[in-house]
């Protein structure tokens, strides 16, 4: 479960963006995050992260399964993140991508995880594939997978669906929810786009500007 307590954020020399925030997200459940431009969304989830700026001033507590982690470097919060775009890295192969994912733990049975993701992505036969010669829906898909691999406590999204034509929007969305109930992790999406409420549970958490 993530659980984000009191929290207030502002960027220095302005005045907060958020203020009190109170979120709950079960795990196994994807809470969709919504709000216009410039209301702090990509900021909270940065601070989530701990990736936020150093002109980010924040208070409150960010729990993951009852831990706090509000304080802890990025990369041991077990916190994984996707983007607009996929960015998987063009000098390797999808299967290289894949594997680059994996838990430290897992190296030894590489090929078998890589081929076992590339199956739940609907993309077998795809390890030795160029990243460039998959469509938008396809590396979507991929991106996912590589970073379920790191086998995250909880997903981040931000704006991660925006870059997909709407039918290929809704595919990837549902893909998503099944992943996230597969792996029992909560997930938040950050989405401009108030039809990715179809795939989320619950009501959108709202931030005003």
């Amino acid at each position: 479960m993530l659980r984000v307590h009191a929290l207030t954020i502002a960027i220095d020399g302005h005045p907060p963006l958020i203020e009190g925030l109170e979120v709950t997200v079960p795990a196994g459940e994807l809470r969709l995050l919504q709000g216009p431009s410039g209301c702090g969304k990509s900021t909270l989830l940065a601070v989530i992260g701990g990736t936020a700026d150093d002109a980010v001033r924040w208070s409150g507590t960010i729990s993951l399964n009852g831990v706090d982690i509000s304080h802890l470097p990025a990369e041991q919060r077990g916190v994984g993140l996707m983007f607009q775009d996929a960015l998987l890295f063009p000098h390797m192969s999808v299967g290289d991508n894949l594997a680059f994912g994996l838990a430290a733990r897992h190296r030894r049975d590489r090929a078998a995880r890589v081929q076992a993701a590339l199956v739940a992505a609907g993309l077998p036969g795809f390890a030795e594939r160029d990243p460039a010669s998959l469509s938008g829906g396809q590396a979507a898909r991929v991106a996912l997978m590589r970073t379920l691999l790191a086998e995250p406590e909880v997903l981040l999204m931000d704006e991660a669906f925006s870059a997909l034509d709407p039918t290929l929007r809704q595919g990837f969305g549902m893909f998503v929810r099944d992943r996230i109930r597969d792996r029992h992790i909560p997930a938040l999406l950050v989405s401009h786009d108030p039809a990715d409420a179809g795939f989320a549970d619950g009501e959108p958490i709202s931030l005003t500007a």
